[in-house]
């Protein structure tokens, strides 16, 4: 090291009659040491890392709420595959059933029992059940397309779904008790109380600006001219820094977080009412898709007994066909009737499952599939 003492003020090149150089060296230095330098109190760095962690718990629920999301969907999605399914399946029985009407009344009207008009009608019924039996398939081929986008299968790849999810009586539910789960198991009130939370710090940390930092420095080393003759050396220091003007930046900071905090605590309420609303709808759907069912079974034991009675009128020929085609109209109406209820049973159950937090946990429960 060279050092120029005249930048130091010593200016004068004798003192006391000893010459004193101007520049001195150059001459060898040695120096190891090392420095720790931490704050040791900033609460606006605290708060603002508090809320930073509050808001990957958001993030988390946010993750776990999503796949409530996909359970729902992809449920849904198989039970409209399943339901369209039985649809084909009915329908393929009501075709083979209007064609051998069909074939009956052509043979009554080769032998002179039934007129043509009575003939035209059934294969009129059978060529309706075969539209309606091409309609029901197009339309199982474009639910089964839905269900393998949402699995991430290809749109045309060729699967059947093995399960088919029939009716089975929902459990007495206690509204009370399934709000009080809700609010327990909701990821997407626990996303809301995160961000709640979050800017709760967020406030916290915008005041804490007025507030002193405290930092302390240290180092430790040794050093001298070499390393023979180094000497042990430290140091330790304590800053105490105190903001006494910000200027309108901190008043700024508080007001900018304390408007967040109001929206959150708004988002906070208007998700507890969705919650709520969700799952008193789902309840509702549920009783109402039950009653449905039961109706329907009712009605379609009914429409088949019918349809049994007027086969039996019609063979022993004392009745046209007119009535057999629509005791085999209500009877296909009936049986859809039942698959619909059925289906909308099932997606209420679900959905209720949804409302509860509970439909990637619990959705075998609900469906009661093993």
């Amino acid at each position: 090291m060279q050092t120029n003492l005249a930048v130091a003020g010593l200016q004068a090149n004798t003192f006391g009659g000893v010459p004193i150089p101007t520049v001195v060296g150059p001459y060898n230095y040695f120096d190891v040491r090392a420095r720790v330098t931490q704050t040791v109190l900033d609460v606006t760095a605290r708060r603002n890392y508090q809320s930073a962690e509050e808001i990957v718990r958001a993030d988390e629920h946010v993750m776990k709420d999503a796949r409530d999301l996909v359970v729902l969907a992809v449920g849904a999605s198989y039970l409209q595959v399943s339901a369209a399914k039985e649809r084909v399946t009915a329908e393929q029985a009501q075709l083979d059933t209007a064609t051998a009407l069909f074939q009956q009344a052509s043979q009554q009207h080769d032998v002179g029992v039934l007129a043509q008009t009575d003939v035209n009608r059934s294969r009129i019924q059978m060529l309706t059940e075969r539209q309606r039996l091409e309609t029901l398939r197009n339309d199982l081929a474009k639910q089964k397309i839905s269900l393998a986008r949402l699995i991430g299968l290809p749109a045309d790849d060729a699967f059947d779904v093995s399960d088919a999810v029939g009716f089975s009586s929902a459990s007495a539910i206690d509204v009370g008790a399934a709000l009080k789960t809700a609010l327990e198991q909701r990821q997407d009130l626990k996303f809301n109380d995160a961000q709640l939370r979050a800017a709760q710090l967020t406030r916290s940390a915008a005041r804490a600006e007025r507030l002193p930092t405290v930092s302390v420095n240290g180092d430790y080393g040794v050093n001298g001219t070499s390393t023979d003759e180094a000497h042990r050396t430290f140091s330790a220091t304590a800053l105490v820094s105190v903001p006494l003007w910000l200027g309108g930046r901190t008043e700024g900071s508080i007001q900018v977080a304390d408007a967040a905090l109001r929206q959150r605590a708004a988002e906070r309420e208007n998700a507890m009412s969705r919650v709520e609303a969700e799952v008193r709808g789902a309840v509702l759907d549920m009783h109402a898709a039950g009653s449905q069912v039961s109706i329907a079974d009712d009605n379609l034991t009914v429409a088949k007994e019918n349809l049994e009675l007027i086969r039996q009128k019609f063979q022993a020929g004392v009745s046209d066909n007119v009535e057999l085609v629509q005791a085999q109209e209500a009877v296909a109406t009936a049986q859809l009737d039942v698959i619909n209820s059925i289906l909308a049973h099932n997606v209420a159950k679900l959905a209720f499952a949804r409302a509860v937090g509970e439909a990637a946990s619990n959705w075998r429960t609900y469906l009661k599939i093993q």
